[in-house]
């Protein structure tokens, strides 16, 4: 293959990603709305981590992201 180190790398992470169980996150969005995420296991366990510092569910840690404002 004729690509570069920072593209082999994101190939190489994206069948690494492939290759893991996914994790799915059913939460309720700011309007109600439920929605389902998945989550690849490095995503999960930071996920996890972040919900456990704020002492809440994995499902609420995401649905207060919901209302963190989008920059531009």
């Amino acid at each position: 293959m004729d690509l570069s180190e920072d593209e082999k790398a994101f190939l190489k992470e994206l069948v690494k990603a492939t290759r893991q169980r996914p994790h799915v996150v059913s939460w309720a969005d700011r309007d109600g709305t439920n929605r389902s995420t998945t989550l690849t296991a490095a995503e999960a366990v930071r996920l996890n981590q972040l919900a456990h510092r704020l002492k809440v569910s994995k499902a609420e840690a995401l649905r207060q992201a919901a209302h963190i404002p989008v920059g531009k």
